[in-house]
Parts: structure tokens; C-alpha cells; sequence
């Protein structure tokens, strides 16, 4: 086989069936195996847009995702989607095309260090230097991407050796080397929770990653312990825990907040004590002993001192945790701030209210359904008032925080589940990031669902030029927007717009029951701000909730 023939080869040897990619000259022999092969490629209108739909893919699955780039501006395009990967564990292979190898450092017509660029966004990268090596690199790239904590890879092939006779050899995978268990730390841990009064567990996006809901579940079910989420955790937790605080950090639920400022316990499941979820570091969690459970020993004790840390695999962690229930007077405690904290639709505007909008969508659409969110208020509006029954149904850029995310995302999530419900929840400035992909939608007739919350400005940014900046609203302002309807008309997308708050459920039910792909345009008040928010340098429980006149 040729180098291009054998990367397709091995790929549907590996299962790969969907791949996300643009073409161009230094992949052209890739593109050409791909003729007829049994690997199905979605053609995106920007490399970005492959990368992006390669992550809705994995997260909405959990397998490994794949796209291709050629090489130059093809390449550096996947960057922001490789460091997003990258930043939220997503199992991703990214395979570009280069300059063939007799022209690599003469500065060859679209030749750029992509190797170089990409290695501290990737968890491992590969120029492939040598034809009899290409096989080898492939099937190790594939495992790495997948294997202990997930993550991107890059393999950059140069066009020559896509096109020579390569040699094929089975690559047997090294075993992952999971690390072992520490029963000392076991014992430390569960003599920490055996004295604990106000236990918290605080769950991150590693629950997802050791597909390890129904270990938490049986944990939180015999603990009753609060459990607060990161963003990328919200689902881990099942909708009816009745002590599930929902998210915490800096746009967190109040009681979520207050509780684990509270906690003398605070058990951290897969989660990296981020810096948006800890506020000010050094007051978060103060009177709390930590116990760590994590893959990644790198993460232990990086930003908040472990009493006990469990490196591990967390469906071997989690059941090692003695089942203590937690005291009556904590509970009761904890239900007191959920009740008074608990979140209001009653609005008494008579335009469109984007937290009522977003909980009538969570109530209708179906539990299966996946939810890909772009980034800024409505990002936060979705995490505090919809509920996800798994973390592969809440598709969020977390770490990286990528504007122009969810219309992608949720182009790779449709492909992967294509009897799934599946909707982008977009703001009119993220939305305009990556509004291409609707040919990508259009070409291949997926009943994606478009909702944009449409304020005319660039949302997060204005509200914190209001409280942070005295008003001075520097380039914010999005008035100029395009129809957002009749643009998506151009592409065969039919919808609607809705500017009143008595508009609201008629159109929720229209946009779920629409059997194609469907755009909701909601026009929202330009000055409704998210609350609460923790401001820079304050601590958790020092939450803004209302205003700033």
C-alpha cells in the first residue's frame, strides 16, 4: 500500500467510520485513498470547523475523533481546536499533510512548523520522517489519543511519503501502565471522610473520561453527599440526586458556592480546582481537608494540597471510598440553601428571558438530546438552568473557553448520534465564528437545531465592562448583525424569530419538534446580565447578585 493508502487502512482497522477534514495540495494523496473507502469524510467549510466537529464527536461519544488538515494555513487552522481538545481531555487525531521531505526547511509554499506549533497543545506529536516508520507512529498516535488521561495528536505525514510503498507491521499496544493504588492513602482518605461533618464532593470532567457515572452515582446514593460540578461535569451527576447542588464557581449556583466554602471535606472526583471554579485560590475551600481522586498525579496538590490523594483509575478509586452516610444536620442544612437559593423564572419583563427560555428547552427536549454551547452568557445561562442525564449530553468549551465551538460541535455530535436530538445554543457574537459550517449542515442534511440568544452584543465581555471597566463598552456593540433567519434561509434552514416573552413556548415546542435542522432566534435585552459572579480576586462566597447601578 502507499503511506496514504495504509493511514485510511488503518483507521477503519481502529473503527474509525466518520472523519472531518479540508482538502488541499500536501494531503491531496490521503484524500485520493479515501475514495471508496469504507471511512465516510464530512467535508467542513474551514479547518476549524473539522476540528471543532471531530470534538463534538468524541465528547458526544467517547471514542476518538478524527480530522485532516493539509499543510500551512490548513494546519495552524486545527490549532485552536487541538488546544481545546487538549484543555478538556478530548481523545482527538488530527492527521495534516506537509511539504514532501526534501522540502521541508526551505520555507516550501505552504510549509509551516506545525510540529513545532503544536506541542504544547497536544499531548503528543509526530512529524513522520521515515516511510517504514508511518504504520508504527499511526497505530501509537491512535492509542496515546486514547489511553490514560485523553487527549489530542497530531501526525503530520509529508506528501512524499503519503505517496511511497510503505511496509506494514501490526503495532501491538504498550500496556497504558494505569497507576497503582496507594492503600496507605486509601486508609488516610477514608479516615478523613469517617470524621468528616460537612462532606462536598466536588466532580470534574474526569468522571466522563473513566466513564465512571454509575461508580459516582453509587457513591453520592449511599453517601448523601452534596455534590457540586465543573462546568464539563454537569450530567455526571443524575438530574434527580436530590443533594445535586449543580454547578459551582464563578457564575455557580448561590447554594452550590456556599456549601463548599462551608465543608470541612471536600472530596475532588476527577476535577483540577480550575481557577474559574476557585475563585480566590487561597480562600476557597479554607476550612476543608482535601481528598484528590485522579489519573493525572501531575494534577495532585498543582493548586490545593491533597491530605489524601487516590491516583487512579476512577472506577478503581471511587468504590475504595468507605460508604459513611453523611450527618442529618448537614443535610438539613444543605436543603435549607437549595430552597432559598433555589433559581426564579417568575420574570417580570415582557421580553424574551433567556433563563426561562433555556429551562422550557431542558424540559421539552428530549433526555437523550445533546446540547453544544458556544461561549459567554448564554454558555453560563445553560449550565445554571439545564439539566443533562450524562456529561456526552452537554457539550461545552471549558478550559479553552472557544467562541464559534457549538455550531461544529454539534455538527460532529449529529454525525455521531444521528437518532439523537441534537442543538447548538449560540450567542449572536459566537455564532458568527464559525456560521460557515451551515453548508456543512446543508450538504449532508443533519437535523441539527440552531438557538441563538441574541442581545446585539458581545454579552460576557459588555457585563464586565459595565461592572469592572465604568461603562466604557469598547467594540461590543453588535447592532449590525446580520437576520439571523433569513441567512440561515440561504442554506435551507427554516425558522424563526421571537422578541416576547409570551412568544417563548410556542417556539420551544416548534424548534423540538421540527424534524430538520431548525433555527430559533430569540432577541433578549441587551443589558441582562448572569448572576451570581464571583469578581476577580474575591472568594466564592463573596458573590455579585445583582446590578451595579
Amino acid at each position: 500500500m502507499t503511506g496514504a493508502e495504509l493511514t485510511i487502512d488503518l483507521l477503519a482497522k481502529h473503527g474509525v467510520k466518520d472523519v472531518f477534514g479540508y482538502p488541499g495540495g500536501a494531503i491531496m494523496p490521503i484524500y485520493d485513498a479515501l475514495y471508496g473507502a469504507p471511512v465516510k469524510h464530512y467535508l467542513t467549510r474551514h479547518e476549524q470547523g473539522a476540528g471543532f466537529a471531530a470534538v463534538g464527536f468524541a465528547r458526544s461519544t467517547g471514542k476518538l475523533g478524527v480530522c485532516f488538515a493539509t499543510s500551512g494555513p490548513g494546519a495552524t487552522n486545527l490549532i485552536t481546536a487541538l488546544a481545546d481538545a487538549m484543555m478538556d481531555s478530548v481523545p482527538l487525531l488530527a492527521i495534516t499533510g506537509q511539504v514532501p521531505t526534501a522540502a521541508i526547511g526551505s520555507d516550501a509554499f505552504q510549509e509551516v512548523d506545525v510540529l513545532g506549533m503544536s506541542l504544547s497543545c497536544t499531548k503528543h506529536s509526530y512529524m513522520v520522517e521515515r516511510a517504514e516508520d508511518l504504520a508504527e507512529i499511526l497505530q501509537e498516535a491512535i492509542h496515546i489519543a486514547q489511553s490514560g488521561r485523553p487527549g489530542p495528536v497530531l501526525v503530520d505525514i509529508p506528501k512524499d511519503i503519503q505517496m511511497a510503498q510503505v511496509p506494514f507491521h501490526p503495532w501491538l499496544a504498550a500496556e497504558d501502565h494505569l497507576p497503582t493504588l496507594d492503600s496507605n492513602q486509601v486508609t488516610i482518605a477514608n479516615q478523613i471522610l469517617s470524621e468528616a461533618q460537612r462532606p462536598v464532593a466536588y466532580i470534574g470532567g474526569g468522571v466522563q473520561a473513566a466513564n465512571a457515572q454509575d461508580e459516582l452515582m453509587q457513591f453520592l446514593e449511599k453517601t448523601h453527599m452534596p455534590a457540586v460540578s465543573t462546568l464539563k461535569a454537569l450530567g455526571s451527576v443524575l438530574p434527580d440526586y436530590e443533594y445535586d447542588l449543580g454547578m459551582l464557581g464563578m457564575h455557580g449556583g448561590k447554594a452550590a458556592n456556599l456549601a463548599v466554602q462551608e465543608c470541612d471535606v471536600l472530596v475532588c472526583i476527577g476535577a483540577r480546582f480550575d481557577d474559574r471554579v476557585t475563585g480566590n485560590l487561597s480562600k476557597f475551600a479554607a476550612k476543608a481537608k482535601v481528598i484528590h481522586l485522579d489519573i493525572d498525579a501531575a494534577e495532585v496538590g498543582k493548586r490545593k494540597p491533597a491530605k489524601a490523594s487516590l491516583v487512579a483509575d476512577l472506577k478503581t478509586s471511587l468504590p475504595q471510598l468507605d460508604c459513611f452516610v453523611t450527618p442529618d444536620e448537614w443535610l438539613t442544612h444543605i436543603e435549607s440553601m437549595m430552597k432559598e437559593h433555589a433559581w426564579r423564572y417568575d420574570y417580570p419583563g415582557e421580553k424574551v428571558f433567556a433563563p426561562y427560555l433555556l429551562n422550557q428547552l431542558s424540559q421539552k427536549m428530549p433526555s437523550t438530546g445533546v446540547v453544544c454551547c458556544d461561549v459567554g452568557q448564554h454558555q453560563m445561562w445553560v449550565a445554571q438552568h439545564m439539566k443533562f442525564s450524562h456529561p456526552s449530553n452537554h457539550l461545552s468549551s471549558g478550559g479553552a473557553g472557544t467562541m464559534g465551538f457549538g455550531l461544529p460541535a454539534a455538527i460532529g455530535a449529529q454525525v455521531a448520534r444521528p437518532n439523537d436530538f441534537v442543538i447548538t445554543v449560540s450567542g449572536d457574537g459566537s455564532i458568527m465564528m464559525n456560521i460557515q459550517e451551515l453548508a456543512t449542515i446543508r450538504r449532508n442534511n443533519l437535523p441539527v437545531k440552531i438557538l441563538i440568544l441574541d442581545n446585539q452584543r458581545l454579552g460576557m465581555v459588555r457585563q464586565w465592562q459595565q461592572l469592572f471597566f465604568e461603562g466604557r463598552y469598547s467594540e461590543t456593540n453588535l447592532s449590525d448583525n446580520p437576520d439571523f433567519v433569513q441567512l440561515a434561509a440561504v442554506f435551507g434552514i427554516p425558522g424563526q424569530t421571537i422578541t416576547k416573552a409570551d412568544e417563548v413556548d410556542a417556539a420551544v415546542d416548534a424548534l423540538v419538534n421540527s424534524e430538520g435542522p431548525y433555527i430559533l432566534h430569540a432577541c433578549i435585552d441587551d443589558k441582562e446580565n448572569v448572576w451570581p459572579l464571583v469578581p476577580p480576586g474575591a472568594a466564592n462566597d463573596e458573590m455579585m447578585t445583582e446590578t451595579v447601578k
